[in-house]
This record gives structure tokens, sequence and C-alpha cells, in this order.
């Protein structure tokens, strides 16, 4: 769910879902390499049966990492890759299956945010080329020293798409890769591997969820599997939610994410002059100072080891259940049914498929908002709002009117809040380190620090702020709104309507997509903007059903979509003919250039692209005259394809796999329960057989133990409703969250879990510890170079009050909920955040102290202590 803040969110208000991994290294022996032995016991204390890995989000950073030096070509991306699932398969070590998904053609509904995100990297690149060129030609005038500029080839990460020759390619890598493991790693040789790759479509983490939703419906499923899947983060941003609200609509009760864990503000290295310390926009063209004694360290880029996380789904279902147990209610109250719900309401913050509604920001506390209208709406509406991926219209109309009566009260707050939060940021005067004010109790946008710095207070006037015209905190802001951004008059009811319906369509899409799998492959929001939550009136009838047996786009035919013009290169020659040439009758799909709409926010990255949506008819009519330009490997290319099963020698199921010769099912018994459709491969990996490495720097298997076969889901009729509910014999792990009637007992004192395990023995200091880690921090801080310049915190703590008085950001009046007082554990908590007593702190009432300040601005403090 493309929520960027999302994550933080969830994080701040429910700590404890968070679990760090522990992770057992490699070790090194006379030179010699020793590799971890993922068949002893987990080091997290819990076991994993499946561990599902969304590869895009493995992809990217191994391509084109941002916090070390880039991959020097193709085969150095492809092992960098092999390297990341290792490390992964490392920490979970699956016992049961490893599933890789590769993003395969989207539905167009996903295609219009992949359209905006290449057109917008391929712009910026060029924009971020001629800036660098500009920077260059400034500073040599000034007498500023460059290093000679390198000629290489730029990485265009939009390759990175079904259908080019880079995909096509990874495949290939991946069955190599798998074979390899399989024949020579013990931890893997038990593991049932299924490969999905792009020319399979669907999303990778919906073609992970089909899997585990068809395989929940067989007879013979493990209700007690136990999952875990990768999120994606990629460069430093949270491109996708989905997986967590996919992980909640399984309804499995062992479901853990694992993902790389954030850490804000990681040194880059200058775009000019390659040091760190500095951007690009701050480069003064100083030399480079020696590194190291006869500068053998010149070339090297500190880099820090990326660490990861654990989300237990099984403890946001605690809160969930906490939080949205409602009693006497008209009907009875059912848990399932209640996740469902909260799931269908975060979709009003932001998804992929749709617009955040104006009056709905998750940083102003908008899923808590919604879901105290819905504890208080519910008992009105006779029922839930969802079931098994079906939305009852008439009493989510119910919810958005109760949104839409707050509209203008929260427009005007947004205005008073973005005033105060400047006001105090200029009164801070000629601070020379930083101050971090959160803006509201929701949590701050985690993926900030992707393209804009945070500022010191003497430059919060030095960028103009763009003009907002349609002003939402003034009377007569709908109006505005509709003729901005839609270009109608607000009293174009039709219009309106038409928008909200549309919308309408659009939830009712998202939900059955994440519960049901694809309802249409066509569908799509064909607007940039939402409309309103005042907006939707009488919208029982506004959807009935979407058109049935819909087919996704050919792998060539999305490139044709979502790439822009200067990304051609990725297409036979008259394919991309029809992206340039004038005369093509398609040539206004592929803007040379186009507005970006910042829609009341800061930075450009934020803002909506204005590009024009693909007419799909317009774009098939001309395709049709340039399909017999292919050649024989470009239709392989443009084919769809199957998912992969492989096995090793050693599993109960490779001799069934290796006598196939015609179309079976799969024994559950011999594959844990699995099921599905066995074909044999085009291309297959057979034991005893030699494989040959793609890639030059690695070996050839001599002697593969391997066996693949293409796999195919269980078929289920046309209409089926996979049910959306806890399975018969579905254990519930084990509690971790204080329970509400602890005081009243007489149990001695509650402690808190850390880590999965329920019994894992603490470790506890004596005075004499504490006396030793006092000792070193004092000792640190009066030798830090930052020591001197405490003084200027006084300056701060006086404004801080200041701040407080006129901000009452008081959390507890915010409805963030009696678990939206903790701070999250590590880093998810800066500078003056302080773990919660027994009693609870009061939001921003509690002391301002100096040492509370000091680890937001003295890096060597965590060091220290």
């Amino acid at each position: 769910m493309g929520v960027p803040a999302f994550f933080r969110w969830l994080s701040r208000k429910y700590p404890s879902i968070i679990v760090h991994c522990v992770e057992e290294k490699g070790k090194e022996c006379n030179g010699v390499r020793i590799p971890v032995d993922t068949t002893k016991p987990n080091p997290n204390e819990v076991e994993f049966d499946n561990l599902y890995l969304d590869m895009n989000g493995i992809i990217h950073p191994c391509t084109h990492p941002e916090d070390k030096p880039a991959p020097k070509n193709e085969d150095e991306m492809m092992v960098a890759i092999f390297e990341y699932i290792d490390r992964l398969f490392n920490i979970v070590r699956p016992r049961r299956v490893l599933y890789m998904a590769i993003d395969g053609v989207a539905p167009r509904a996903k295609m219009n945010q992949q359209r905006s995100r290449r057109f917008r990297a391929s712009k910026e690149g060029v924009e971020l080329v001629d800036e660098k060129q500009r920077m260059r030609e400034e500073i040599i005038q000034r007498g500023g020293y460059l290093p000679p500029e390198e000629i290489k080839e730029r990485f265009d990460s939009n390759c990175i798409t079904p259908g080019t020759e880079f995909m096509d390619n990874l495949a290939h890598c991946l069955r190599y890769y798998v074979a390899e493991r399989l024949s020579n790693d013990p931890g893997w040789k038990n593991v049932v591997v299924f490969l999905s790759d792009a020319s399979v479509p669907g999303e990778g983490e919906h073609k992970i969820m089909d899997y585990i939703r068809r395989q929940r419906a067989q007879p013979n499923h493990d209700p007690n599997t136990h999952h875990s899947c990768l999120l994606v983060c990629v460069l430093g941003l949270i491109l996708s939610s989905d997986l967590i609200m996919l992980g909640l609509a399984t309804h499995e009760p062992n479901f853990t994410i694992i993902r790389e864990e954030f850490k804000p503000n990681k040194p880059r290295p200058c775009s000019l002059c390659g040091q760190t310390g500095h951007e690009m926009k701050d480069c003064q063209g100083v030399a480079r100072e020696k590194q190291g004694q006869h500068d053998e360290f010149a070339d090297t880029m500190p880099v820090s080891e990326q660490e990861f996380i654990f989300i237990r789904l099984c403890v946001l279902r605690e809160y969930l259940e906490r939080e949205l147990t409602m009693a006497s209610l008209p009907f009875p109250f059912d848990f399932e049914r209640s996740v469902d719900d909260w799931v269908f309401m975060c979709f009003f913050v932001g998804n992929d498929f749709l617009p955040h509604l104006p009056s709905l920001e998750i940083r102003e506390g908008a899923i808590d908002r919604l879901v105290n209208i819905y504890k208080d709406v519910v008992h009105k509406t006779g029922g839930y709002l969802t079931q098994n991926g079906y939305v009852n219209l008439e009493r989510v109309e119910m919810i958005m009117q109760a949104v839409g009566v707050a509209e203008d009260n929260i427009f005007k707050k947004r205005k008073e809040d973005e005033v105060k939060h400047f006001f105090f940021l200029e009164h801070l005067g000629n601070v020379s380190f930083w101050f971090v004010v959160p803006q509201s109790s929701s949590g701050a946008n985690e993926s900030q620090d992707r393209r804009a710095p945070k500022r010191k207070a003497e430059d919060s006037d030095s960028d103009p702020e763009p003009e907002d015209n349609v002003r939402l905190w003034e009377d007569g802001w709908k109006q505005r709104y509709y003729k901005n951004k839609f270009d109608v008059d607000v009293t174009d009811s039709d219009f309106r309507k038409k928008v909200v319906q549309s919308y309408v369509e659009g939830l009712c899409w998202v939900l059955r997509y994440y519960y049901q799998g694809c309802a249409s492959w066509k569908w799509y929001f064909p607007f940039h903007y939402a409309p309103f939550a005042s907006d939707f009136k009488d919208i029982k009838e506004m959807f009935t059903e979407f058109e049935k047996d819909t087919m996704p786009f050919k792998p060539l035919e999305q490139l044709m979509s979502v790439f822009p013009a200067a990304s051609g290169n990725f297409l036979p020659p008259t394919w991309r003919n029809l992206m340039v040439s004038p005369e093509s009758s398609i040539i206004d799909f592929y803007p040379d250039d186009f507005a970006i709409d910042l829609n009341g926010k800061k930075y450009a990255w934020q803002g909506v692209a204005l590009l024009p949506f693909v007419d799909e008819r317009r774009l098939r009519a001309a395709l049709a005259e340039v399909y017999p330009d292919l050649t024989p490997e470009e239709a392989r290319r443009n084919s769809l394809g199957s998912d992969v099963l492989f096995v090793g020698k050693s599993h109960p199921l490779f001799d069934f796999i290796h006598e196939l010769y015609q179309d079976e099912l799969v024994p559950p018994e011999l594959c844990f329960g699995i099921q599905g459709l066995l074909n044999l491969d085009n291309n297959p990996v057979l034991p005893d057989k030699p494989v040959k490495s793609p890639i030059p720097t690695l070996r050839d298997i001599s002697q593969s133990t391997a066996v693949s076969v293409k796999f195919k889901d269980p078929e289920f009729a046309v209409g089926y409703v996979f049910k959306a509910v806890l399975l018969p014999g579905a254990k519930i792990p084990t509690k971790v969250l204080k329970p509400g009637d602890w005081e009243r007992g007489n149990r001695g004192p509650w402690r808190p879990q850390l880590g999965f395990n329920p019994n894992r023995q603490q470790a506890h200091l004596d005075q004499s510890g504490f006396r030793a880690l006092g000792y070193i921090s004092i000792l640190t801080l009066t030798n830090c170079s930052y020591f001197d310049s405490l003084k200027k915190l006084k300056q701060v703590k006086k404004m801080f009050f200041f701040f407080c008085k006129y901000h009452s950001l008081n959390r507890n009046q915010q409805g963030g909920g009696q678990y939206s007082n903790t701070p999250p554990p590590g880093t998810y908590h800066q500078g003056s955040y302080r773990a919660q007593h027994a009693g609870g702190h009061r939001g921003f009432q509690r002391k301002f102290t100096l040492e509370s300040a000091i680890p937001s601005y003295c890096p060597c403090i965590k060091h220290a202590t």
C-alpha cells in the first residue's frame, strides 16, 4: 500500500509488533569462508515453515544501491541478489517452502502508478545530469577542484519491468541459483522452492497471497503453518505496505514479516566530488583529503551492513482486538470481521490504486479518526462493512458522511498546525544543530530523507512555498478544488457523481484484490484526484459487478503502457518508433515533459504527475501494425509463463516429479499438504545433468541433484469465495501484550516478552554495572566536540515550552488510543522520546531536559551507552 508514513505510524502506535532479528554470521578460517549452517535451530528461537520473497524489494537495492558503490555490471548485480537471498534464508531458515515472486504484468489499476514512477525517474535522471553539469561548470569557474568525470553508462532502473532482457536474464540466473543451492546447501535439501518470474502475471506480493489463499482452501493444509514474508523496502522509501494488510487479510495466526530496519540520514557521497558530509547542492569543490598513509582507502566508502527486523502480525492482531472490541452491539461481535473492516478503512488514507481522500492524512491521525467513527457508527449500521472481500456500500456511506461533517474543521486544523510548526522553527534563531519537531502524534514521514534533507532553522524560509490556489482552510474550498483539479464547477453534480462512482468502484476493486484476487485486469481509476468524503451520497447503487473474463496485458504491451520514450531502448525498434515518431497515432501517450502538481505538498516526489491515461483500444490498434516485426526471441519474452517448482534429491516429492510424463496433481502427502497441477518444464533442471552458469564468475554445476517442473495453483469454480476466517484447528500464538486485568491479580509483577520465546531468561545488571555505564557516558560526553555548545540548548528549551503551549499536542486528546503513548523501540524514536513509565507519560507535557536532547545531536552518545 503506497503510504510512506504507514509503517512509521504503525510501529509507533503498536511498538511491540517489532522484534529485532538475530543473525548468525559466517566465519572465515585461513582465508576460507565457512558459511552458516542453516540446518541448525533458528537463533531467533522460532521455526518458520515458509519464506516468501517479494523479489522486487531485493532487485532494486542490489542493482542501484544508494548507500554503497553500485555494481559495475549485470553479473555483479546477479551475485548481489544471490547474496541477499542467502542472507534472508540464513535469518529465517524455512523448513518447508521458499517462494520467490517477481512482479509480472500488473493490473491496469496499478499500471497508472507504475507509469507515473517511470516517467518521474526518467525526468529526474535528465534533470540530475543537467544540474550536475551546471554545478560542475560553476565550481570550476570559481577555482574549485573536482575529480575527472567518469564516463560510464547510467543504469536505467526502468529495465526492472516485465518483458525486458534484464528480467529475462534474471529469471535464467535464478534458476541456476536455485539448482546450485538445492545441490550443495544442506539447509535447502528438504525445502520446496517456487520461482514465479516476471513472465507470470501479477504483482509479486499478490502472487504470494494468491498461493496462500488457494493452499489454505485445500483440505490437507496445515492451519498452523508459520509464514514469513519480505516487506518491500526500496532505498529508504517504503514503496509498499501491502504485505501488512495482505497478511492480516489471510487470517493466518502465524504470519511474520521481515524487512530492512530503516535508518535515516545515512551518509551518501556527493554526486560531484564523491566525498561524504555534504550534498551536491552544497559542494564547494574542495580537494579530497588523503585516506590512509598512502591513500590506500581512497576508493572505499564506509558501509554499515543493513539490519533486519521482524513485524509480528499476531501481536498486531492482539492490539487490534483490544482496540476494536465493542460491547453492547446489536449483533454478535466477530473479531475477524472487524479486522477486515480495519484493513478496508486503511485504504482511505492511501493505496497503490486510488488517491487518498483530501481530508484523511495518516500524519494527522486519520486512521484513529476512522476507527473512532467506525465504533460510533457501527451500532447504527446493523453489521460490518465488509465480508470476505465484498463491501456493504450502504454502511460505508454512513462512515463517509461522518467524516464529511468534520472535513471543514480538519482543513482548518491542518493549516493552524502548519503555521505553528513554521512559527516555531523561525523563532529558534541561529541554532547550529538539528532539532526535529514532530508535526503530529501520528508519526512523521519516514521517507522524507529520500530526496530532501531536514532543514536547519536558519534555512526555513530559504525556499519559497508553492502557491496553493485551492486553500482548503478557507470558505469555498470545494468550489476551488473542483475548478483547479478537474476544471469543472462544483455545481456540476453529474461530474462529481461520476468521480465518486469511480472511487466507489475502486474501493470495491481494491478490497476484492486483497481478499479474492484480481476482479478485473482492465479496471482503473480514471482521475488524478479523489473526491471529498462529503460527496459520498447515495452510493449504494453505484456499483454492481466488474467485467468478467478480462485478461492481463502481455509484457511488451505493458512496457508500451508504462515506459517514457527515453526508455524505449528496451523495446523492439518498430515499437520504439511509436513513442517518438510525429506520425505515430499514440505519440500523445509519451510527453517529453509534464507538470507535477504539488497538491498541498512540499516536495516534487510527493506531488501528482499529470500524465495522460493510456487508452487501451488505441494502444492495441497501434501495436497490431508492429506485432509482425517481433523476432522469435522477442515473441518468447512477450508470452506469459508459469511458476516453476524445484526440489532436491532428498525430498519425498523428487522421485514423483522425476517420473512425470504427463499432467499430474501434486500428492499432498509428499509435499507438506501443498496441492497444485504439475506439468513438464520446457527448459528443466534435471538430476545428474549439468547446469551451466550464466555468470562467468560462478562455476557450472557438473551434476545437479535438483529437478524442476511447472506448477499451477489449484483451480476453483468461477464465483468461488475464499473465506476470510481462522481455519479450524488453528492455534492462536501465546499472548504478548500485558493483560488488562493483571494488576488485579496476585501473580507477581508482569514481565514483557522479548523476541519470539515467551520463556527467554532476561539478563540483568547489578549496581556496579549501572555505575560503570554512567561513568562511560559522562566521560564520553565531556570529551565530545558538541559539549561546548550545549548552552545553546537553553534557547531551544525555552522555545520548546513556547511551542508546546500553543501546539497543544496532548496525544490523549487526539484519539491516539491507549497504545499510542508508547514510543517505538530502537531507531523508531528520535531525540527527546523516552520509554513509558508505569503510569504512562502525557505526550509533550513531560519534562524536557538537556539529557533528552543530547542523543539527537551528539552521535558519540549512542556508541558510549
